[in-house]
């Protein structure tokens, strides 16, 4: 059996890493970059961190070379979602079933614009990349996946994924829906993301202080209220997961920090902006989503136009 990862940053290196150890399965990861996949070749990928170890796999930045897989695992960003799922979708070909396990919702849907089967995933492990072929393993945490349900995947699909990634490590739940589980995860970075990237401020440093810790919280009950509309039962609860994050050993920064210290385009379009617009449909108000959208857009702006 083979299992691609596409994208191969912090988390697709997390799963990457933890398939390729146990060797029940051959282990593909592509991504653009390409000192990274190239050291992924000649040295294995290493992990450190939350745990230690370097693992042999197969890694390649030509989309050409990647075999027929059986599963997928997509874990970019969620604004390149799209043209990485279009480089790579040969690679997915008649009953191949392929996973999200990207930050905010949308994904799933321009997954399965070029893929029969597809899986509707959340994780909460976090890492950060610090050499190329070198992951360091912030935050540990489980996973959840189910079908989405417009391509009516199997559930036996989602549960050998499930039982392939639970025995490498990486602790994954199969759940016959998984909106709450992504939800609850979609909540949980609309809240804390931007805040810290704006503050530039890591999680726990931006839990422990009062305006932002309440901010977190203000937040928090936007999206909910935006899910209860929706009639989504929360799959676990936002507030404990900020509270987890901001306990994790380290300084970790979020990886919307991450992005506006490189000045690089951030995920809060799928984040804030998808609280804002499901918000919308469902007659419920979320302004303060509305504003942390409209501020990190402006923050983006200013590396491209600041006159």
């Amino acid at each position: 059996m083979k299992i691609c990862i596409v994208g191969c940053g912090a988390v697709g290196s997390l799963f990457a890493a933890h398939l390729a150890k146990t060797g029940e399965v051959e282990v593909w990861a592509y991504d653009v970059w390409r000192e990274h996949t190239e050291a992924i070749r000649t040295q294995g990928l290493r992990l450190s961190g939350a745990t230690e170890f370097t693992a042999p796999l197969h890694a390649t930045s030509d989309p050409k070379e990647l075999p027929h897989c059986d599963y997928g695992i997509v874990a970019t960003k969620a604004i390149h979602t799209r043209n990485a799922i279009a480089q790579t979708a040969h690679a997915f070909a008649d009953n191949s079933a392929v996973c999200s396990v990207q930050n905010g919702v949308g994904n799933e849907e321009i997954l399965a614009e070029h893929v029969k089967y597809v899986i509707r995933g959340t994780t909460f492990p976090a890492g950060h990349p610090i050499a190329p072929g070198h992951v360091g393993y912030d935050i540990k945490g489980d996973t959840w996946i189910g079908p989405f349900e417009p391509t009516q995947t199997p559930m036996r699909r989602v549960e050998e994924l499930a039982g392939l990634l639970t025995r490498s490590g990486m602790n994954t739940i199969a759940l016959n829906d998984a909106r709450g589980a992504q939800w609850t995860k979609l909540i949980f970075n609309a809240s804390t993301n931007p805040v810290g990237a704006l503050a530039l401020l890591h999680h726990g440093a931006a839990t422990r202080f009062a305006p932002t810790g309440k901010l977190f919280e203000d937040l928090i009950g936007e999206g909910e209220a935006v899910v209860k509309a929706l009639g989504i039962q929360l799959h676990g609860n936002p507030r404990e997961m900020v509270q987890r994050g901001a306990n994790a050993p380290g300084k970790h920064r979020a990886s919307m920090l991450q992005d506006v210290l490189a000045k690089r385009q951030t995920e809060v379009d799928f984040m804030n902006g998808a609280i804002v617009k499901w918000g919308e449909q469902a007659g419920v108000p979320t302004p303060l989503n509305r504003a942390m959208w409209e501020l990190i857009k402006g923050l983006e702006h200013s590396w491209i136009d600041p006159d």
